[in-house]
């Protein structure tokens, strides 16, 4: 093992988890009541998604980042992170290390083989889908600090409180991601990481390009945070600017939840 580093009346011990072999989700979505109003309605919905047919994906975990407000408020997240990654792969759950930019640290790594040598299959047409702005201004970067910091690649590998082990594999190519999921039959991917408004969007093996392919994401909603500097349009505060990218993709690309999803489902 490489170690880098809703409800409380369920039952938690292991042996009920396997053999619940499902994960039971209050995804959270957005509707527009009256099409064209721009008036929304928050929608939860319950789904249950076998452990099986699902994968977690670590976006951009890094271990540092040049703006240091990103940094802090990362390591408040990270513990949660490894907590729901680790009782996700206890229940059966396939996750995904996806820090982009490091894949020399890991090259000789059996989670990173694991992947490369896995035959590649080709994705589906991407579908067509409307992709509104953003309701946060990033064009200066997102950093908070006052000054801003000035960006630099400062990650190496993932961050060292994430344990990675068992079946897990390491990747930051969409294509790779992609024909894992494909070649296992898992049609759920669960998206934890930063940043929301950018990678976590973005990335090729993110939730759009993942979408488009047919793959049905879902964003962890309390364990993910934007790059976005108050200073800069619409002018709220950086707490209010996540919630709205976490709204924005409620609204046009996939459900989300809380942390809590890994609770166990009871087999009886």
């Amino acid at each position: 093992m490489m170690s880098e580093g809703h409800d409380a009346s369920e039952r938690t011990d292991s042996a009920s988890w396997r053999r619940g072999d499902y994960l039971r989700l209050h995804l959270r979505s957005r509707v527009e009541i009256f099409k064209g109003s721009d008036e929304w309605a928050e929608l939860v919905v319950e789904r249950e998604f076998p452990v099986g047919e699902t994968a977690i994906l670590l976006c951009d975990v890094w271990d540092n980042h040049w703006c240091r407000g990103a940094v802090r408020r990362l390591e408040q997240m990270v513990g949660q992170m490894n907590a729901v990654v680790d009782a996700a792969r206890e229940r059966g759950v396939q996750i995904i290390h996806s820090p982009s930019g490091t894949m020399d640290f890991y090259v000789d790594t059996p989670y990173r083989q694991r992947i490369v040598n896995l035959p590649r299959v080709s994705p589906p047409p991407p579908r067509e889908l409307l992709d509104p702005p953003l309701p946060v201004d990033a064009s200066d970067g997102g950093c908070d600090c006052d000054p801003p910091d000035k960006p630099y690649k400062a990650w190496t590998r993932q961050h060292p409180a994430i344990t990675i082990a068992g079946a897990d594999v390491i990747s930051d190519d969409g294509l790779e991601v992609y024909s894992l999921l494909a070649s296992g039959g898992i049609k759920n991917l669960i998206v934890v990481g930063v940043h929301t408004n950018m990678c976590v969007l973005h990335r090729s093996f993110a939730i759009k390009q993942m979408t488009r392919w047919g793959v049905r994401c879902v964003l962890v909603r309390d364990l993910t945070d934007a790059m976005y500097n108050p200073r800069m349009p619409p002018h709220v505060s950086h707490v209010e600017g996540t919630d709205r990218v976490i709204e924005h993709i409620e609204k046009h690309w996939c459900p989300t939840v809380l942390s809590s999803f890994v609770s166990p489902v009871p087999s009886w």
